[in-house]
C-alpha cells in the first residue's frame, strides 16, 4: 500500500531507502532545476575537478525549464512544469554518484542505468504530472539563487525554495523497483492475453 510522505530537505539516504514505488511525496525545502545543458556542464565540472556554485547534497534535481521574470530585485516563477527526463539519461548516473543527489523529479521516467545508480547510491525518481506547470509555480515560494544564466533561462540552474511540492509519485526507488517497467510488463501481458 502506498504512503503519503511529507519530506523536508536535506533528504537522508536512509529516508530514500525506505521509500517504495507508489509512495507519494510532498517536498518542502530546496530543489534545483537542471536540464540538458546544465547537466552537461555539471559533468564537465566533475571531469575537470571544479567545484559547483551550488550544493546538491541531500537535495532534489528537478528536470524543468521554468519561465521566470524579474520584478524589481526578485525573480518570480510564472511556470515550472517538468520536462522529459530521458533527455538527461546520459548524465544522471554520474550526477547521482558524484553529487549525493537524493531525488530526481521529472516526467516519463529514466532507464536502467540511472535506476542502478539510484539503487547503489540511495536516490529515487519522483514523477510530477506533466501539464501542471502553473500548479508547480505556485508551490515555489521563492528563488534563492540562479547560476549559469548564460545558458538561457530554461537551461540555467534555478535554486527554488518550495513548500509541499508535489504530488511526486515515487516511480523508481532505491530498492530496484521501477513503476514504469511494472506497468509496461502488465500492459504487454494484458495485450498478449487479449490478442491470443
Amino acid at each position: 500500500m502506498s504512503r503519503i510522505l511529507k519530506i523536508e530537505t536535506p533528504i537522508s539516504e536512509s529516508q530514500v531507502r525506505d521509500w517504495k514505488i507508489g509512495d507519494v511525496v510532498y517536498l518542502t525545502g530546496t530543489i534545483i532545476t537542471a536540464r540538458d545543458q546544465a547537466h552537461k556542464r555539471m559533468v564537465k565540472f566533475l571531469e575537470e575537478h571544479k567545484g559547483m556554485p551550488f550544493n546538491l547534497k541531500g537535495l532534489a534535481i528537478y528536470h524543468c525549464g521554468p519561465i521566470v521574470k524579474r520584478l524589481n530585485s526578485e525573480w518570480i516563477v510564472i511556470s515550472a512544469g517538468p520536462t522529459t527526463s530521458m533527455r538527461m539519461e546520459r548524465f544522471e548516473d554520474k550526477i547521482i554518484r558524484s553529487l549525493n543527489v537524493r531525488l530526481i523529479i521529472g516526467k516519463g521516467g529514466m532507464s536502467a542505468k540511472t535506476g542502478e545508480a539510484m539503487k547503489e547510491y540511495g536516490a529515487a525518481y519522483g514523477a510530477f504530472t506533466g501539464g501542471a506547470a502553473v500548479l508547480a509555480a505556485r508551490l515555489i515560494k521563492r528563488v534563492r539563487q540562479v547560476e549559469w544564466l548564460d545558458l538561457g533561462m530554461p537551461e540555467a540552474i534555478w535554486v527554488f525554495e518550495v513548500e509541499n511540492f508535489g504530488p511526486l509519485i515515487i516511480s523508481i526507488d532505491a530498492r530496484g523497483g521501477n513503476l514504469f517497467e511494472e506497468i509496461r510488463f502488465r500492459a504487454e501481458k494484458n495485450m498478449n492475453r487479449i490478442i491470443s
